[in-house]
C-alpha cells in the first residue's frame, strides 16, 4: 500500500514591512543635525569634497520627509516601490523634460514665467503618467494627491540641488555662505511649491482615470492643469510683480526693461519695505490659494464615498 503524496505547503505571503509610526519626524531632526553637522565640518575645514553630501542633504531633507509623512498617513497601501518609483523617476524625468522644454520654446520676456509654469506642470503630469502605465488599477483622488506630491517633492529635490551647486560654485571660488542661503531658503519654501502644484493636478487627473487605466483628460482635468500652472508662474513672478507694485504705490518710473529684469535702481527705506511686503504677502496669498484647493479636493472626495464615479476610491495591484 503506497501512501497518497502530500500536498505541498504553500509559504505565506509575506506582508511589505509599514514605517514605523512617526518616522518622518525621526527623519527630519536626524537630517537637520546630519545637515548642520556637515555644513560646519565644512566651514571649518574648507573641504570641498564635502560639498556634494552638504547639497544632497539639504536638497533632499525636506521633499523626503514629506513623501514620507504622505506615505505613513495617507498612501500606506500604494507600497514603497510604487513612492520611490514617483519621487525618483518622476522628478528625474521631470527636470530633464521641462530642460529641454524650457531651453528651445523660452525666450526672455514677460510671459516667460507662465510658459515656466505650463512646460513645468505639463511635464511632471507627464512623468507622473508614465511611472504609472503598469499600474493601471492605481486610480483615485488620494492616490493622486500622495503619486502627484511625491513628483512633485522629487522634481523639487533634484532642482534645489541645482540651485544650491550653482549658488555654490562662482567665479571667485566655493562660496560656502550662498549655498546654505540657498539650501534653507528652499527647503522652507519647497511644501508650498511643486509638491503641493502636482499634488492637486495628480488628484483631479487620476480621479478621472478609466478603470481599465486609460487617462482621461476631462475638462476638470485641465482645468486643474491650467490652474497650477498659473499659480506656479505667479509664484515664479512674484519678485518682478512686487517690484512693478512698488513703482505703481510709489510713483515711480519703471521701465520695462528693468521690470523684466526684477531691478530697482537706488531704491529708498520705503521702496525696500514696501516690496518685501508684496514679495512675501504674494507668496503667502498664492500659497493659502493652493492649500485651499488642495483641501476641498480633499473633503469632497471623502464626501463622495467609495462610489463616486471618477474613482474616489485606490485601487491598487
Amino acid at each position: 500500500m503506497t501512501e497518497a503524496p502530500s500536498t505541498p505547503r504553500i509559504p505565506p505571503v509575506r506582508k511589505q514591512p509599514r514605517p514605523r509610526p512617526g518616522l518622518w519626524k525621526r527623519c527630519l531632526w536626524g537630517g537637520i543635525a546630519l545637515w548642520l553637522l556637515t555644513a560646519i565640518v565644512t566651514y571649518a575645514t574648507r573641504n570641498t569634497t564635502l560639498l556634494p553630501t552638504l547639497i544632497l542633504l539639504g536638497s533632499f531633507l525636506v521633499p523626503a520627509v514629506f513623501v514620507l509623512w504622505a506615505h505613513e498617513r495617507h498612501g500606506r497601501d500604494l507600497g514603497a516601490n510604487l513612492i520611490l518609483g514617483c519621487f525618483l523617476t518622476g522628478g528625474i524625468l521631470g527636470v530633464l523634460g521641462a530642460s529641454v522644454m524650457e531651453y528651445y520654446l523660452l525666450h526672455p520676456s514677460l510671459w516667460m514665467f507662465l510658459g515656466v509654469g505650463l512646460i513645468e506642470e505639463a511635464v511632471k503630469l507627464a512623468a507622473l503618467m508614465l511611472v504609472l502605465r503598469r499600474h493601471p488599477r492605481v486610480r483615485g483622488m488620494r492616490a493622486g494627491l500622495v503619486l502627484g506630491a511625491t513628483v512633485g517633492f522629487g522634481f523639487a529635490a533634484f532642482e534645489s540641488a541645482g540651485y544650491a551647486f550653482n549658488a555654490a560654485v562662482t567665479m571667485k571660488g566655493i562660496d560656502l555662505r550662498a549655498l546654505l542661503e540657498t539650501e534653507v531658503l528652499r527647503g522652507v519654501l519647497a511644501p508650498f511649491g511643486h509638491g503641493l502644484w502636482t499634488a492637486i493636478a495628480g488628484g483631479v487627473l487620476l480621479s478621472f482615470r478609466q478603470p481599465n487605466g486609460r487617462f482621461r483628460f476631462a475638462a476638470p482635468v485641465i482645468g486643474a492643469y491650467l490652474g497650477v500652472a498659473v499659480l506656479h508662474s505667479l509664484w515664479d513672478s512674484m519678485h518682478g510683480i512686487a517690484i512693478w507694485l512698488v513703482a505703481r504705490v510709489t510713483g515711480t518710473g519703471l521701465s520695462r526693461t528693468l521690470f523684466a529684469q526684477g531691478y530697482m535702481p537706488a531704491p529708498t527705506a520705503e521702496q525696500q519695505h514696501l516690496f518685501t511686503l508684496f514679495s512675501v504677502g504674494g507668496l503667502v496669498v498664492i500659497t493659502l490659494v493652493a492649500l485651499a484647493w488642495l483641501r476641498s479636493l480633499a473633503r469632497g472626495a471623502r464626501a463622495a464615498g467609495p462610489n463616486h464615479r471618477p474613482g474616489a476610491r485606490i485601487h491598487t495591484p
